[in-house]
């Protein structure tokens, strides 16, 4: 349902779409200080938003080649009430083409932790958000191992982002901490329309997603979830605010957004949309 089921294809499009976002990423060269490096990338089909994910990613892999883990803080689509972050039990992630190993020992730490964290699979085992990125993942780190963390939109997730930055840096681990979140999903598919249909509409809800992309440029994690609560403007507001204040934490002080679009613009040359439903796109870079 978002990217190729045979092994070739898919490393062949993952391969493709990073080449295609270093030449654009070469193009126009990021300065940043010394922090850690994050990106939001957006997690849905890749003939939608595969493109702006590998843009994300392939400047986050110019700036950052050889991280020991990428931490990948994901947005919650399963229906089950959490009141914490949750990780997974298992030793690797397949999806067509390749394995991720998971971080087993940094896991187990941050489980060991409390009440912040739990493990329980039903979180991951129908969930797309950290998935859809693990080719990608796996094309651009490929000696990298991962640290899948479904981040719920409550008020520890930037605390959240914090402990786990902490434990990182008492290991001596070096790593880049990924959010996977798309934006505002807008129209009667998403039973969200105020402001009515029609290429106005979509202007709208692309506003509406700057409303939260400006909270990211003045690096401000602490307002994310309560705008995204507010505004329904991003479906991982819980992992844009641990990935930011991981970030932070490391030493990062500047976020600059690299694409933002949506899903009416992105499919307008290959599977053209009427002007109903879209969903919000971007990929921001924070160092």
């Amino acid at each position: 349902m978002f990217y190729p089921a045979q092994a070739e294809r898919c490393r062949a499009a993952a391969t493709q779409l990073l080449q295609e976002a270093r030449s654009v990423t070469a193009a126009k060269p990021l300065k940043f200080s010394s922090g850690a490096t994050g990106v939001l990338v957006p997690h849905a089909g890749w003939i939608c938003s595969g493109a702006i994910a590998a843009q994300g990613i392939a400047a986050a892999a110019a700036r950052q080649p050889k991280p020991d883990v990428v931490v990948i803080f994901g947005a919650i689509h399963t229906p089950i009430p959490i009141d914490r972050s949750v990780l997974d039990s298992y030793a690797r992630w397949a999806v067509p083409g390749g394995e991720s190993r998971v971080s087993a020992l940094l896991r187990d730490e941050l489980a060991a932790t409390g009440r912040r964290f739990a493990v329980d699979d039903r979180f991951h085992d129908h969930e797309h958000a950290v998935e859809v990125e693990l080719p990608l993942i796996q094309a651009a780190w490929p000696s990298a191992s991962i640290l899948p963390i479904e981040t719920p939109p409550d008020g520890q997730a930037a605390e959240t982002g914090q402990v786990v930055a902490a434990k990182l840096a008492q290991a001596g681990v070096s790593a880049v901490y990924l959010a996977s979140s798309d934006l505002t999903h807008y129209g009667p598919n998403y039973g969200f329309t105020p402001a009515g249909l029609g290429e106005s509409a979509i202007d709208w809800a692309m506003g509406n997603d700057r409303r939260l992309l400006e909270l990211m440029t003045q690096m401000d994690p602490q307002r994310i979830v309560p705008e995204a609560v507010r505004h329904y403007n991003a479906c991982g507001a819980g992992a844009i605010a641990a990935m930011m204040a991981a970030c932070q934490a490391g030493g990062a002080r500047q976020a600059v957004v690299l694409h933002h679009t949506n899903s009416y613009q992105t499919l307008a040359a290959v599977a053209p949309q009427a002007p109903d439903n879209a969903v919000g796109y971007a990929a921001v870079m924070v160092g």
